[in-house]
């Protein structure tokens, strides 16, 4: 049976607990619920030593994704985020392969060559997700920035947040359509607007489970994808395994040979 690689945002466990205990803590927890990947947060670090941490998941198994809320571009200026570089430095001293980020708001005025040289030797790829923000969580922005680099050969794919679609209330089946062929990387959380008006991430039912299924045939067979739901239970382990588990057989469908 063909299973996909999963990887578990450390946010799934809820900012308060990472940051009491520090993200190292659930490396032996996700390694043990079956993820073959960690992303890191970088908006709930604390005191960890990054070179540490990339040991010890690498001790375990586990590769390693690091997450910024960081805007890969401004309104002002041309050329990327200043902070890039730094985060770029960060993201290698936690061991990550991938570092991801938000599109921000670019426009075909920015500087693409500068992005280039930012990312040339890189031994990462730098992935932009769509956020909640009007200006970097909509289908057309990203529409634009993938023709705009295209000939460049960057290191550059696309983290898809399957409920991020849900603050600007676009279809992510939509966004499958038009961007899949961009993704590396897959956020997968189920949305619920509560009757204060507010939007709220929840794990899967089965009706989100058949929409990711169909989301997934319009991007690369078995690529990478991610937990960043609430985590929660008495036993965190068993819940995060079958979470793992839900995620790893989606797709499965395509792989399997027919039955006759």
């Amino acid at each position: 049976m063909h299973q996909s690689p999963v990887s578990i945002s450390l946010s799934s466990y809820g900012a308060d607990l990472v940051r009491q205990h520090g993200q190292g803590h659930f490396i032996p927890l996700v390694a043990a619920a079956g993820a073959s990947c960690i992303e890191w947060r970088e908006e709930l670090l604390t005191h960890e030593k990054p070179e540490e941490l990339a040991r010890s998941a690498r001790e375990h198994g586990l590769e390693s994704v690091f997450s910024s809320p960081l805007e890969l571009w401004l309104a002002e200026g041309y050329e990327p985020n200043p902070e890039l570089s730094a985060t770029l430095q960060r993201a290698r001293a936690f061991g990550a392969k991938r570092l991801k980020v938000s599109l921000g708001q670019f426009t075909e005025h920015h500087d693409l060559g500068s992005l280039a040289s930012l990312l040339s030797g890189q031994p990462l790829t730098l992935l932009v997700e769509n956020d909640q923000t009007l200006h970097g969580g909509r289908i057309e922005p990203f529409q634009v920035f993938f023709n705009a680099v295209q000939g460049w050969n960057l290191p550059l794919r696309m983290t898809f947040d399957i409920g991020n679609w849900e603050w600007q209330e676009q279809s992510a089946l939509t966004a499958a359509r038009l961007l899949g062929r961009h993704v590396d990387y897959v956020h997968c959380k189920a949305v619920r607007l509560r009757v204060d008006g507010k939007r709220v991430a929840l794990p899967p039912g089965a009706p989100e489970l058949q929409q990711w299924e169909h989301l997934l045939q319009h991007m690369t067979q078995g690529l990478t994808r991610a937990v960043e739901y609430p985590l929660q239970g008495d036993d965190l382990l068993q819940v995060s395994a079958e979470q793992v588990g839900l995620l790893a057989r989606l797709g499965q469908s395509r792989l399997e040979p027919a039955h006759v």
